[in-house]
């Protein structure tokens, strides 16, 4: 198994960035793709984001293309979410999922979660 959390939101104005990290233990980093997903008040669980386990192919959600990258350093056992030209609508808590699937992006798909970081986007 693999415990994974995140850290690194907060109240950021329009247009701002922030990046969120989502650090794994016990077990090989390496054996799992990792998400992002989102979910605001009211609101079912979103994709945001997710790689394959070398990192080398990622996939979006169509409203954060070209705003929002995910990668990640094995040798850290660390995935990061850098978030730029963030807007109101990005407010959610932001939580990171690993699978052991060599790709996935719905959360049914993911095993084991974090408990959230909140992301505020103020206007």
């Amino acid at each position: 198994q693999v415990q994974v959390a995140e850290s690194g939101g907060g109240l950021v104005q329009a247009g701002g960035s922030l990046r969120l990290s989502c650090h794994a233990s016990g077990d090989t980093f390496s054996s799992y793709a990792m998400g992002w997903f989102r979910q605001a008040p009211g609101k079912e669980r979103e994709f945001v984001a997710s790689d394959t386990r070398s990192g080398g192919i990622t996939w979006y959600e169509d409203s954060v293309k070209g705003r929002f990258t995910i990668s990640r350093d094995n040798a850290k056992n660390i995935v990061y979410l850098q978030m730029n030209s963030l807007k109101p609508e990005d407010t959610a808590v932001y939580y990171c999922a690993a699978t052991l699937r060599s790709r996935a992006t719905i959360p049914n798909e993911y095993d084991y979660w974090g408990q959230g970081t909140q992301v505020t986007v103020s206007s």
